[in-house]
């Protein structure tokens, strides 16, 4: 059933006629089977995805793989054993890799789905029972009671103090309070409290609700769909590999058609000219750099974990280094997810509160002071303020419970203290602790008489209290400001006196509060007739004693505002995405300084983002640094907007509401710590720490991974140019060829992992937060690359090709002479390795033995290439041959000279300034 009804604007009889519902006797057993029949069970649609033959066959469908597997069919052909069989495993290792690393999109799905499997209370045929949730239809009558989880979307026809937690659909961080009245149409999801949506969480009261909405048909279900349905796209760094690889597929076979065609013209036989074409493209390919990307990516992601980022997909790495905006979900992940009392208004002063979170320690004091010990307030004189304290103390269901393991009179972290209960009424308690008023002193001075709990529908609490010190009952009334203020004939000062209350002022001040972002609660007292033992509604409707107003919110982690500062300098924008309100949402980005204090437009409502088409949803979500109020699709839209203007986006998310835009991102991030299944299963990296600072140490990480994957490519690829250049000119002057595609395939694969791989453990280079972001739209070859592979590949071809025909003009047999060119290339690759260690700064500045990773590396080579050389198995298998030391002395001049002139090339384009190469992308692009 997928209904268009606006439930929460139509009227509890209409809703029951249009259910064919009953409201008191529920349906009968049969009609509830006829409609399961008819709507199916309560249950999410599970969405297959492709079978794993098709998803690992998927894998060999790109254009490096398909020259690779064209090399091994060649080979094959002409019985080169070795050959095909060093290609194939290349092959296979890559498509392995991907494999495991697919399809988190059903995993996300099946975790949606599980969250349903729960029992729910019904009325049926009058009577109240207990079913599997999934058994649900629409027009069920549920009972909603505290701990529940509401199994289906209800409308509520009944509420008696109801409240739900929806921030895991809404990301609002205090619980939602329930009513039955009708509302207007247009009203938001986190603004329907007279809806009850699946997977929600009862904290407080009952209630009763008809089903409207079951399985795909509900609010999760939507959002089920929304997953199911959004594309992942590439990241920067697979789009370049991808530009790079067509790039490479059709050079490589022009030159080999080149090749054939030059070898024919020379009237040599079609066997050595076909041998010599695909040398050439197994020298022009680079076999080594998909599994040294994967392997570096890998390395990647263990240091990230050391730094409480976990990541499930590798190319997710090198994402964040090319982030150029971060989303973020307020609630938990810049703010600590703990309601805090930040102001008090009492005797017509208002007050500050210091502390963080839970943590009871804190002081009282007066607004822009320095927090000197003189400057603090002291509550027990003040008998205001000590009131106002000692209401929200008395009107109170809330504990807060200390560390676990804290010893008597130990002083704690703010972040060891817990509440049970509502976090508002935890964060009044927190507020009198401050002041030395606890439960426990409370209890020993006032006994409880009776409550009149908290209910939607009057907008407060209070209770009948014995004062046992004076012998007189009083009664303490908490609320919103439209609830008490009116009930309200006098006001307490500081000293403890009565007198005319100023209501316009009151309201005034609680104004300001809200406009700063804060939840603002009034409270009164009233003198009780001794002897009183009961509280109802007619004893607080007037002639009430004002005691304050206290004021709350949920505070920002200080680590998140310098996080968000270190992401400016990198030129990374930062934007807030929630469903709470637009004031607290704004306040708190202007203390963590996503809004500047001069931002024109700091805010837009989802309302406002309905009415907007794509051009300016597309400027909005440029220009807008926060978006309060909004669904779970608008989410999805601004992640797109965002993406359609070029934007590498990183979305940060712990709730269900979530997970659509964490799939879209370029980059998913959710909180391990307190986020839900669905966001965790749909997101590429996760916060153990759930700690918005961690996402600023992730982006680092992920930009030294990305500078250390650049290194690698600006090392391997003058490589294959080199090799594929030797072949060429071979084939152009019609003699014999310098390498054999096994000796180049020896080197490629040897040299990437033993020499190219080192370069994964390139300390971070001082300067990399402070760069601009990698630009996503640029290519992998830019003209600075271009250039340095032109000369590296000519340097080492030329010391190849001219050590080769030397050795044969010494008197040297051919596969001597080929063996001195192999050596050359592996020499050669040595010596610029340490070139590559930095893009743009000489490897004196950075340091010789800064990466002891760099020398590990050449001994191993070293002992391999000695292998190849001088052990008669590999001289077999590779058709080497043993050299001199004369040999290895011209080897090794080469490679120093070609080192010196690419340190001297390096000195020369850092003489000559940006304005040289291109701008500051091709300064940092620069080898």
């Amino acid at each position: 059933m997928r209904s268009e009804q606006r439930w929460h604007a139509t009227p509890v009889e209409e809703v029951t006629e249009h259910l064919s519902a009953d409201s008191t006797e529920g349906l009968s057993a049969a009609a509830a089977a006829q409609r399961q029949q008819r709507y199916g069970l309560n249950r999410l649609t599970e969405h297959k995805g492709m079978g794993p033959v098709k998803r690992f066959l998927l894998q060999f469908h790109q254009p490096l793989v398909y020259i690779l597997l064209s090399a091994v069919a060649v080979t094959l052909a002409l019985q080169e054993w070795v050959d095909a069989a060093v290609i194939a495993m290349v092959v296979l290792l890559n498509a392995i890799i991907g494999f495991v690393q697919e399809a988190k999109a059903l995993r996300a799905i099946n975790a949606l789905s599980k969250r349903l499997h729960s029992v729910a209370t019904v009325i049926r045929d009058g009577q109240r029972q207990s079913i599997a949730a999934d058994q649900l239809v629409p027009g069920d009558l549920v009972v909603l009671q505290p701990g529940d989880k509401v199994p289906a979307d209800m409308r509520l026809i009944k509420s008696r103090d109801l409240q739900i937690d929806e921030s895991a659909l809404t990301g609002e961080s205090v619980p939602a309070e329930k009513t039955t009245a009708e509302l207007p149409a247009d009203s938001e999801l986190g603004d329907r409290r007279n809806m009850g949506y699946s997977s929600t969480l009862v904290t407080y009261g009952t209630g009763l609700g008809l089903v409207t909405g079951i399985g795909d048909d509900t609010e999760i279900g939507k959002i089920s769909a929304l997953i199911a349905t959004t594309q992942t796209l590439d990241t920067p760094l697979t789009k370049r590999i991808k530009q790079f690889s067509h790039l490479l597929l059709y050079a490589i076979l022009a030159l080999a058609g080149v090749t054939l065609l030059v070898g024919w013209l020379h009237g040599g036989s079609l066997l050595e000219t076909f041998m010599a074409a695909v040398a050439l493209a197994v020298g022009a390919i680079p076999e080594g750099l998909p599994a040294a990307v994967t392997i570096m990516l890998a390395i990647g992601v263990s240091r990230m974990a050391r730094r409480r980022a976990i990541i499930r997909n590798l190319p997710a790495v090198e994402t964040l280094g090319s982030t150029t905006v971060i989303c973020s979900d307020k609630t938990g992940t810049l703010t600590k997810n703990e309601m805090t009392v930040r102001e008090l208004w009492s005797g017509a002063q208002l007050v500050d509160v210091s502390g963080d979170g839970y943590d009871p320690h804190g002081e009282f004091y007066h607004p822009g002071a320095d927090r000197d010990p003189g400057d603090v307030v002291d509550a027990g004189a003040d008998a205001a303020l000590r009131e106002t304290l000692t209401a929200g103390l008395l009107c109170n269901e809330a504990s807060l419970l200390p560390p676990a393991d804290a010893d008597a009179g130990a002083t704690s972290t703010a972040a060891q203290w817990q509440i049970t209960g509502d976090p508002t009424e935890g964060a009044l308690l927190v507020s009198a602790h401050k002041a030395g008023l606890t439960t426990a002193t409370a209890q020993a001075r006032f006994e409880k008489i009776d409550t009149i709990p908290f209910q939607s529908e009057y907008q407060y609490m209070a209770t009948l209290c014995r004062d046992r010190e004076v012998d007189t009952c009083v009664i303490y009334i908490k609320g919103s400001l439209e609830s008490v203020l009116p009930k309200c004939d006098s006001v307490l000062d500081s000293g403890g006196r009565p007198g005319p209350i100023d209501a316009a002022d009151v309201q005034r001040r609680a104004e300001e509060m809200a406009a700063r972002g804060l939840r603002v609660l009034a409270f009164a007292r009233k003198r009780a007739a001794a002897g009183s033992d009961t509280l109802e509604h007619e004893d607080v409707a007037g002639a009430l004693e004002f005691l304050g107003l206290q004021a709350m919110i949920d505070p920002p982690r200080p680590e998140a505002a310098r996080a968000v500062a270190a992401c400016h300098r990198a030129g990374i924008a930062v934007k807030m995405i929630t469903g709470d309100h637009a004031l607290t949402a704004v306040s708190i980005a202007r203390q963590l300084g996503i809004v500047a204090a001069d931002e024109k437009r700091p805010v837009v409502t989802g309302r406002e983002l309905t009415d907007v088409d794509a051009g300016q949803l597309e400027d909005l979500a440029g220009e807008v640094p926060v978006f309060a109020r909004v669904s779970p699709d608008h989410k999805l839209q601004l992640v797109k907007a965002l993406q359609a203007g070029d934007q590498v986006v990183a979305m940060t998310g712990d709730g269900v509401n979530d997970a659509p835009a964490l799939r879209r991102a370029d980059i998913g991030v959710a909180m391990a710590l307190n986020g839900t299944e669905v966001a965790r299963e749909a997101a590429d990296m996760m916060l153990t720490d759930d700690n918005f600072a961690t996402i600023r140490a992730a982006v680092e990480e992920g930009r030294s991974v990305f500078d250390n994957l650049k290194k690698f490519i600006v090392w391997t690829l003058p490589t294959n140019g080199g090799e594929a250049l030797v072949i060429l000119v071979a084939v152009l002057l019609g003699i014999s060829l310098p390498l054999l595609p096994v000796h180049i395939l020896w080197v490629n694969m040897t040299t990437a992992i033993c020499l190219g791989l080192m370069l994964a453990f390139e300390p971070a280079e001082a300067n990399i937060m402070e760069r601009p972001p990698h630009q996503p739209n640029t290519s992998i070859l830019d003209s600075t690359l271009l250039w340095r592979i032109l000369l590296v590949s000519s340097l080492l071809s030329v010391s190849a090709f001219g050590l080769f025909e030397l050795e044969l003009l010494w008197g040297a047999t051919e596969t001597e002479a080929r063996t001195v060119a192999v050596a050359m290339f592996v020499v050669g690759e040595a010596f610029y390795l340490f070139n590559c260690r930095s893009l743009t700064q000489s490897v004196f500045k950075v340091g010789f033995f800064s990466n002891p990773w760099i020398w590990f590396g050449i001994a191993v080579m070293a002992i391999l290439q000695l292998l190849f050389t001088y052990l008669p198995v590999m001289n077999q298998w590779f058709d080497t041959a043993p050299i001199g030391i004369d040999a290895w002395l011209r080897i090794l001049a080469c490679g120093l000279m070609i080192s010196l002139i690419i340190g001297l090339e390096k000195h020369w384009r850092q003489r000559s300034g940006p304005a040289d190469l291109g701008g500051a992308q091709r300064a940092e692009a620069m080898p």
